[in-house]
């Protein structure tokens, strides 16, 4: 445990810390009052009421539109399953500048809808919703679906063969088996839309502002760290409790539960209402999933002189595009995949430490006194882990910039800056991954090995890896995929000569001309492709169907 919390104490902890503390400090005295002259702002008054119920309204439309799929994912088997919800999930791990790109591509000025009905969606709030439900329609599938794949279906039969109506046996029967999973979706999907920065930049331009628009305003426009600090702590206070109550529904889907393999469950559709219901579910996927990412690709090749590859030709130059960067735009392929690699294996190491610390029993988490307290340890070492899940991304790359910039940590001029900022995203899936896994190999073997004469390194590696090897990768999979799309952070501190993709998409997107717009188009088309062709491998070799995600 001393790995991970050494890790997140230092590169989490101490950065967010120092930026509130020089937004609340002054003269080294703390001036509390800030909080009340930034909370009683009207301006600051509408960005929470705007972050909090355009987080509800997403919420609920997501779960309007993802529950029927999950449904049809966990009880229907038909051809091409497993290809198509590999499909459902690129969305959440592309970058949320790609998205943006993705639903301009769609909705904006000179769009796929302005062209052919003139109708425009951007810089409104339904631009903004339609994004957040196409960014986490695979949450709700994966968490709900994955549970719902696992119930023994023979429950509600019986109960319909007691007089049941369909109806009256899902509601009592099944409902309340699910209701755990759809409440912890609904937390992660309400956390992720709460604290989103980049669908909203891009699409909501300057008249809509969630809490992490305005402090990267505040920060990186304004300069004004007093207000920056105030609302980083309502964000993080919010954060927080969202934690705590996710982690109890968790518990809760982890209660005993009669579950079978969901191979047993899954047939194919019968009837005329199970065909409707398989193809109406397969018509929002296109509509949802399908075609904003086709439409992106479609306009990186829609060049000035017709269709052609002019804009990804473009990329190799750096004159190409007015000056944006230093560099040539395809460099930053290069440079992401490097970051990446780099992220993924820090990710792999501190999560991996992580979740081994996470399944220790709890007889061996107790005080001096003999008083259990390995519970509370596991839960808030646990929730800890989660924080920069939620936790403005834009404030811990900030935070990085001003506490590592002296000896022995002096690393605003170092390469590994991005892959630790990144790296931080990533180990929350990495525990999450693993840590089923790990709960699931006998103890009783490690012992064995232990009796044996097998030390504690020797006995991880002959028993614990081979059972965890599979996820091992999966899990370096995932924080590969997301470490390639992190933005919040990355936007502070990628040098300009080292950009990373999501910071090239995002600097094409904020200057104008039809080039610098082709060539966001055509980047994003390739860390699209990247990131689907992470997850189809990793759909591939996965075989857990718990309900983690």
């Amino acid at each position: 445990m001393a790995v991970p919390l050494a890790f997140f104490g230092l590169f989490f902890a101490y950065p967010v810390a120092a930026i509130v503390s020089r937004g609340l400090e002054d003269g080294g005295r703390w001036r509390f009052g800030r909080v009340g002259d930034v909370l009683g702002d009207p301006a600051t008054l509408h960005v929470l009421w705007f972050t909090t119920w355009q987080a509800l309204a997403s919420t609920a439309l997501t779960l309007a539109l993802a529950l029927p799929g999950a449904y049809v994912f966990a009880r229907f088997d038909f051809p091409g399953k497993r290809l198509l919800r590999a499909v459902v999930t690129v969305p959440f791990v592309l970058p949320t500048v790609v998205v943006g790109a993705a639903f301009l591509a769609l909705v904006g000025r000179g769009g796929l809808l302005d062209e052919l009905w003139g109708v425009r969606l951007d810089t409104t709030v339904w631009a903004i919703l339609l994004a957040h439900v196409f960014f986490n329609y695979a949450v709700v599938v994966r968490t709900v679906g994955g549970l719902w794949a696992q119930l023994d279906p023979r429950q509600e039969e019986a109960a319909r063969v007691l007089g049941a109506s369909r109806f009256a046996a899902w509601r009592r029967v099944t409902l309340p088996a699910l209701a755990p999973a759809v409440a912890a979706a609904a937390l992660m999907v309400f956390l992720f839309t709460f604290t989103s920065f980049g669908v909203v930049q891009i699409l909501g331009g300057p008249r809509y502002s969630t809490l992490e628009v305005e402090i990267y305003q505040q920060t990186a426009q304004l300069l004004d760290l007093p207000t920056a600090a105030v609302l980083t702590l309502v964000q993080f206070v919010a954060v927080a409790v969202l934690l705590v109550v996710h982690g109890r529904t968790v518990r809760r889907r982890e209660s005993a539960l009669r579950l079978v393999d969901a191979a047993r469950t899954a047939r194919r559709p019968r009837g005329a209402a199970q065909w409707t219901l398989l193809g109406s579910v397969l018509a929002v996927v296109a509509l949802l999933v399908l075609l904003p990412l086709g439409v992106l690709v479609l306009r990186s090749f829609d060049g000035p002189d017709g269709y052609g590859l002019a804009f990804y030709r473009a990329l190799a130059s750096a004159g190409d595009n007015g000056g944006t960067f230093v560099v040539a735009p395809l460099e930053a392929i290069g440079n992401s995949l490097g970051y990446a690699l780099a992220a993924t294996g820090i990710a792999v190491v501190v999560g991996g430490l992580a979740a081994a610390a996470l399944t220790i029993p709890h007889s061996r988490l107790r005080s001096s006194g003999g008083t259990p307290t390995g519970g509370r340890l596991t839960r808030g070492f646990d929730a800890l882990l989660m924080l920069p899940l939620g936790t403005s991304a834009v404030t811990v790359g900030f935070g990085f910039l001003i506490t590592l910039d002296e000896p022995p940590l002096d690393l605003r001029t170092s390469w590994i800056l991005v892959p630790l900022a990144q790296a931080l995203v990533g180990v929350p899936f990495v525990v999450r991954t693993m840590l089923p896994v790990l709960r699931a190999v006998d103890t009783r073997l490690r012992e064995a090995a232990a009796v044996l004469g097998a030390s504690p390194l020797r006995a991880w590696r002959e028993v614990d890896l081979p059972l965890v090897g599979r996820a091992l990768g999966i899990a370096a999979g995932f924080a590969f995929a997301v470490s390639l799309g992190e933005f919040g952070a990355t936007v502070f501190i990628a040098r300009p000569d080292s950009p990373t993709l999501p910071v090239a998409v995002a600097r094409l997107l904020g200057r104008p001309g039809e080039l610098n717009y082709g060539q966001a188009m055509a980047l994003s088309t390739i860390l699209m492709l990247v990131c689907a062709a992470a997850l189809l491998v990793l759909e591939r070799v996965r075989t857990d169907r718990s309900g983690e995600f």
